[in-house]
């Protein structure tokens, strides 16, 4: 198939690109680099017999948008192209609903006027944000969706366009709700590939920076959870796994039809205890700084992904916390500089 991958630039997207590259799809990015990096592009691409192509664009552009559909005649889109800090979108709202729902609801038209009478599927990157404080743990895909941030109310509303499109209009998706995702790719030469924010808010690359000196202590945002050690606890998935998802998804895609899925280890770790992991990864000690808790974050986010398991058999490669550590401390030893260090 002709897939679109819009934020294929950024970190889960380029890692979907290779995925969708090695599964024998054609591949167009649609990317606006406002936190991608084209140098992933080319990563993603790296020793394989082919490449994808790419489109510098706002989704929010439905001329351009509508124009690169038809022109590469796509079949589907996995849209990645949002915003994604919880706590800028407490301060700042607005932000995270023009571009992550009302952006989405201008590319859900467009792909009604795509080619071939328009475009069918999509695979959309939603977030374990949509539930909010779970009521049961781990998590299962019909647990109520009761989200406490913005950004996890920005990704509810585009869930529920998505599925009065697929009502309406015969749109055929997958909606793909992950939890932390984390570490890089092993099969890019020198981990050529891997996550590169600017600034970056993921709790393991910035313990991995601060191991590396790059910063003096790791902040600690609350320890007076009702959790084991008083730090919030998450569930970590390593980014190729979660790419590997993708394409699997999209594959049992049927018009008119939808399926929601967890995507995660089934594992929940604390921050004292991720922050351990990568102090054995990298053999440092890791200072740390207790901070108050900040705003939007849940005490406990654990996935159920039974489901996809058992229907579409997705076996995690990298199912230990401690492989996708050493992953993501490979990817930032050879980067240290993210992208810049390659230009």
């Amino acid at each position: 198939m002709n897939i679109l991958v819009t934020g294929g630039a950024g970190y889960i997207g380029s890692h979907a690109v290779r995925q969708l590259l090695k599964a024998s799809h054609s591949v167009v990015v649609y990317d606006d680099l406002s936190h991608g990096h084209k140098e992933s592009i080319a990563a993603a691409s790296s020793g394989l017999k082919t490449s994808a192509e790419f489109v510098q664009g706002n989704v929010a552009d439905s001329k351009l948008f509508t124009d690169t559909l038809n022109r590469y005649s796509i079949d589907a889109v996995m849209h990645f192209a949002a915003f994604i800090e919880v706590g800028e979108s407490v301060v700042d709202p607005e932000k995270y609903y023009r571009n992550n729902f009302t952006n989405a609801l201008s590319m859900l038209h467009s792909l009604r006027s795509g080619p071939k009478n328009g475009v069918k599927k999509i695979v959309f990157s939603s977030t374990a944000a949509t539930y909010g404080n779970p009521l049961t743990s781990p998590i299962q895909e019909d647990h109520p969706l009761l989200p406490i941030n913005p950004y996890g109310r920005s990704k509810m509303m585009t869930e529920l366009a998505i599925r009065d499109f697929a009502h309406a209009y015969g749109l055929g998706f997958a909606i793909l709700r992950y939890f932390n995702v984390a570490g890089a790719s092993p099969e890019v030469e020198g981990f050529g590939l891997g996550e590169a924010h600017e600034p970056e808010s993921h709790l393991i690359p910035r313990v991995l920076a601060a191991a590396a000196g790059k910063s003096a202590a790791i902040g600690i945002f609350g320890t007076d959870y009702d959790t084991r050690d008083g730090t919030c606890i998450r569930d970590y998935v390593h980014v190729d796994d979660l790419a590997m998802a993708h394409v699997l998804a999209l594959a049992k895609i049927q018009d008119g039809k939808g399926e929601v899925y967890n995507i995660g280890s089934q594992n929940g770790f604390s921050v004292r205890e991720v922050i351990r992991a990568c102090e054995k990864a990298t053999g440092k000690t890791i200072p740390v700084e207790e901070k108050p808790r900040r705003a939007g974050d849940p005490a406990t986010l654990v996935a159920s992904s039974d489901k996809i398991r058992k229907e579409l058999g997705w076996t995690p490669k990298y199912p230990d916390l401690e492989t996708t550590v050493s992953h993501a401390w490979k990817w930032h030893q050879s980067h240290p500089m993210g992208y810049k260090s390659s230009r």
